[in-house]
């Protein structure tokens, strides 16, 4: 790795550190720095998964006010980490084009159920007007698929998280997003752990992006506290659709 290849992946992380905090999607940014220095696809892939987890935490640090008591969010965390190893274990022994294919249209439905969040819930019922144990089970079936998605790939993570909470829990979107940023970042200690064991982790790429993903990271979790609901929604509902198309793109190339 010359200078050059550092400098691009010193950038990348910052970039991705930050987008990851305020919508999720900052693994499109790293991957495509890892692939351009010259990395495989799959060790990339691996790479980029265990460099964007010092960001995740940072994420946490810098929205820590925001979270729910830690009995509501502890609950979700098995489903958490049982789904990221899922994941990452099915990265690992699996063909990767059939879920290029596939990945698409799971991170543009995401988006659009966060950008039709309203009238969707007229539709399935407000989250207070679930009962109890229904709310439960959606919103732990919808935290176990997205870490098996975190585990696999992760990229839009964040988005799909973000909209699948808003959906099932009544609580504020910054609320929403300071849990998105705990559940991101068990995903991505989950996979450091996986892939260290088992994964082809490119050391050297690691080293440069995860320091600057941690700045980048503390620096966006501040950044959403400041952010009126509509614009943050409005800012991950268009970079999940970038995301979504970009990766749709790729895949039919």
């Amino acid at each position: 790795m010359d200078l050059s290849d550092a400098a691009l992946l010193l950038v990348a992380g910052l970039s991705a550190g930050t987008v990851n905090a305020v919508a999720g999607g900052g693994s499109l940014i790293t991957f495509p720095a890892m692939i351009a220095v010259g990395l495989p696809p799959v060790p990339a892939n691996v790479s980029n998964s265990v460099a964007v987890f010092p960001g995740y935490v940072a994420s946490v640090a810098g929205s820590r006010q925001d979270l729910p008591r830690r009995r509501a969010v502890a609950t979700l965390l098995p489903a958490t980490v049982i789904g990221t190893v899922g994941g990452a274990l099915l990265l690992l022994n699996t063909p990767a084009r059939a879920f290029e294919l596939v990945v698409p249209f799971l991170v543009l439905g995401a988006t659009a159920v966060l950008a039709f969040q309203d009238p969707l819930r007229r539709l399935v019922g407000h989250p207070r007007d679930l009962a109890p144990r229904r709310r439960t089970v959606t919103v732990q079936a919808m935290v176990a698929v997205a870490a098996v998605y975190g585990g696999y790939f992760g990229a839009a993570l964040g988005v799909m998280l973000v909209a699948g909470l808003a959906l099932v829990l009544d609580a504020t979107l910054t609320r929403v997003t300071a849990i998105k940023n705990l559940l991101s970042a068990v995903v991505g200690l989950t996979t450091l752990v996986v892939f260290a064991l088992a994964g082809p982790v490119n050391w050297a790429a690691v080293a440069v992006v995860a320091p600057a993903t941690l700045v980048g990271g503390y620096a966006g979790a501040r950044l959403v506290r400041r952010l009126p609901p509509v614009i943050l929604k409005t800012l991950i509902v268009a970079f999940g659709t970038v995301i979504g198309l970009y990766l749709l793109w790729r895949a039919l190339r």
